[in-house]
This record gives C-alpha cells, sequence and structure tokens, in this order.
C-alpha cells in the first residue's frame, strides 16, 4: 500500500516506514503531524476522489530537523558598478511514516 500525500506545496509517494524530507513543519522532533492524502493504492483499489479519500490519513512522527544545500546567487547591472551576492539555506523536517489508514470498503 503507498499514498501520494501534499506537504509544503509539493506532492510526495510515500509508504509506511519510509523517511521523507519535507519544508520545515515547526513541531518538535518526536512530534506526530497527520497528512491528507491526494491518493492511495491498496492492491488493486485506487482511492483518488475526494469522497473516498474522506476517512483516509497519513500518520507521521517528525525524528529530525536538517539544513539544506547553500545557493549561492549574484546580481549585476552593467555599466553602473552595482554587484550583490546572495545565498540562501532552506531549512527541512525529516519524517518518518508511521501509518496509511484507509476507510473500510463498502
Amino acid at each position: 500500500m503507498y499514498a501520494v500525500i501534499r506537504t509544503g506545496g509539493k506532492q510526495e509517494r510515500v509508504a509506511e516506514g519510509q523517511r521523507l524530507r519535507v519544508e520545515l513543519l515547526g513541531l518538535p522532533v518526536g512530534g506526530d503531524v497527520e497528512l491528507a492524502p491526494v491518493l492511495v493504492v491498496d492492491g488493486s483499489r485506487v482511492m483518488a476522489t475526494p469522497s473516498d479519500l474522506s476517512g483516509a490519513v497519513v500518520a507521521a512522527r517528525v525524528v529530525g530537523e536538517e539544513p539544506g544545500p547553500k545557493i549561492r546567487g549574484f546580481t549585476y547591472k552593467p555599466k553602473s558598478n552595482n554587484r550583490r551576492r546572495y545565498g540562501h539555506r532552506q531549512h527541512y523536517s525529516t519524517i518518518e511514516i508511521t501509518s496509511i489508514t484507509v476507510p473500510a470498503a463498502g
């Protein structure tokens, strides 16, 4: 069984027990979070409509935080001696998928 979740403006395919790096959630390490799935595949059963997914939940636990890669940028304007260097480093939360629960078929 796997699910597709939406977090931080992105979608990721996840399975139970998988570790995943997502945008910073603002939760302490060890905190639990519930994510709403966009799609759930359970064998031959595919749930994708809002009515199918109304009771589906993907539970995860925050296992850590880490910074991403450093991004360096440079801008300049010719003929005016205008130069600027900048950098950015995004922070991420590492989560572990603990369970994928779906409503009973019926």
